[in-house]
């Protein structure tokens, strides 16, 4: 579409036609047809000097990785394993250690027991023994005061009874010389009174 550009002058008026930008006309667009694009480089594919420039910088890389930086880490890692093997060992060391001493605490208890238990029968016995020594005293005082009793009793009974035969004897005798009108004998009598009192005590 064409753009009227009027422009004046003092009294003169210019009247100019022009394209609009962008627009190309027919002519103009079957000349550029004929040509060929020239599109420039293409981005994607590498150049000799950039693939020349990263083979170097890898071959670099790559000694610097194999003679300096793999060894380093290598041996980090070697010390790293070496420090935990002998944390291991040393764990294992005191681990056997502590159960050996676990069994020597437990064979000193063992023996601490039997020891208490000893000492407690040795103490028990010994009670026992001055028990039974003590029963035996108080039972021999007991024996012999139950004996000294007993004697004291026979002796009083036979005290008593030979008071009693005598007063007996002396009743008997009243009464048969009050019934007979004479003395009976002494010795009949006491002989009488003694068999009775005998056949009364064996009942």
């Amino acid at each position: 579409m064409l753009t009227a550009v009027v422009t004046r002058s003092g009294d003169a008026i210019q009247v100019q036609l022009q394209m609009p930008q962008g627009f190309v006309s027919a002519e103009a667009a079957e000349g550029e047809a004929g040509k060929e694009v020239d599109m420039g480089p293409n981005p994607i594919s590498p150049e000799t000097k950039e693939l020349l420039w990263g083979a170097g910088s890898f071959l670099v890389l790559l000694v610097l990785m194999r003679y300096f930086l793999f060894p380093k880490l290598k041996k980090g890692m070697d010390a790293r394993y070496a420090g935990i093997r002998s944390e291991f060992e040393s764990a294992d060391t005191i681990k056997a250690d502590a159960r050996k001493d676990v069994v020597a605490y437990e064979q000193a208890l063992a023996s601490i027991r039997a020891e208490a238990a000893a000492r407690v029968d040795a103490a028990r016995a010994q009670l026992d023994s001055e028990r039974q020594a003590k029963l035996a005293e108080v039972n021999a005082v007991i024996a012999q005061r139950r004996s000294e009793a007993d004697a004291a009793n026979a002796a009083a009974r036979e005290a008593a009874r030979g008071q009693v035969s005598s007063a007996v004897a002396t009743v008997a005798s009243k009464a048969a010389e009050l019934a007979t009108g004479r003395a009976p004998d002494a010795s009949v009598v006491q002989q009488a009174v003694a068999s009775a009192m005998e056949s009364a005590g064996s009942r």
